[in-house]
């Protein structure tokens, strides 16, 4: 069984990685261009395979890949073929699922292609019409599942706006051999509504609020479970149930009890440096 997760990633999100003048004035070059390209194609209403052509010219003049030795429609996934493999080294970096301009991309294609990267392991699922693009991360656990990462309308964007050339970047080559994608992703999982709201759950940020309402009014007698009980009245109910908020609050939970651990450690070794003096 498969299910789809949206990270829920921070607005204006910065990435880690900086872009390369060289990949910045190709983008900047071939937006605009491509654009052209996708609106006079949809207007005509091309068919799938000639829309597979102009995702091939993309991702060689926009996304900086090699055509003809990265870049394969020969991906053989029992028995049948994806439509793209993009590869750097030998290695297979994402599949693309590739649907012709005009049609609006379905969960029937996006199960399709989620299903050829887990055939194949491979976590890096892209689900194209030439204008939307929707990047998925799948996770190979029991069940199977995947997440959005990424999304974005082509027609969209600007040569010139950085945030969307840090956008296409993840996708292009040099961002890919630089784990951009994958550092995005991580980010993405810890900067979203959902973390932040399990942060808010925690004892030591519920000890906090308590710290300061007590600051505020010092004769008032405010118990943690008072300031948890409030929590409903001030967080929306999509960040309080449901998998994200529980996946969310496991990692809190994980990051408290190594933190707690690393602090005893601490102190195991204060004190044997101590018995040692």
């Amino acid at each position: 069984m498969l299910f789809a997760e949206e990270v829920g990633s921070a607005p204006n999100m910065r990435m880690a990685t900086k872009i390369p003048k060289r990949v910045s004035d190709r983008l900047s070059k071939h937006i605009g261009r491509f654009q052209k390209v996708l609106s006079d194609a949809r207007r005509r209403d091309v068919n799938e395979s000639n829309t597979v052509t102009i995702i091939t010219d993309m991702l060689a003049e926009v996304f900086g890949w090699d055509k003809y030795a990265e870049v394969t429609s020969e991906q053989a996934i029992r028995g049948t073929f994806c439509d793209l493999a993009v590869k750097a080294d030998g290695s297979v970096q994402y599949l693309i699922e590739v649907k012709a301009v005009g049609i609006d991309l379905k969960d029937n294609h996006l199960r399709q292609a989620v299903n050829y990267g887990a055939n194949q392991g491979i976590p890096w699922v892209v689900l194209t019409n030439g204008v939307e693009w929707q990047v998925y991360r799948i996770a190979f656990e029991k069940p199977i599942s995947h997440e959005l990462v990424l999304s974005f309308n082509f027609l969209e964007l600007s040569p010139r706006k950085r945030d969307d050339h840090e956008t296409l970047f993840l996708l292009c080559r040099s961002g890919v051999t630089k784990d951009a994608i994958k550092r995005y992703h991580e980010r993405a999982q810890i900067v979203n509504r959902f973390m932040i709201a399990a942060l808010i759950q925690s004892e030591p940020v519920l000890n906090t609020l308590r710290r300061e309402l007590k600051r505020i009014a010092p004769d008032s007698k405010v118990t943690v479970e008072e300031v948890e009980s409030l929590l409903p009245d001030v967080l929306k109910r999509d960040v309080l149930e449901g998998d994200p908020v529980t996946k969310a609050k496991r990692q809190v939970g994980r990051a408290a009890k190594k933190a707690l651990r690393k602090k005893h450690s601490r102190k195991r070794s204060a004190a044997r440096e101590a018995v040692d003096t």
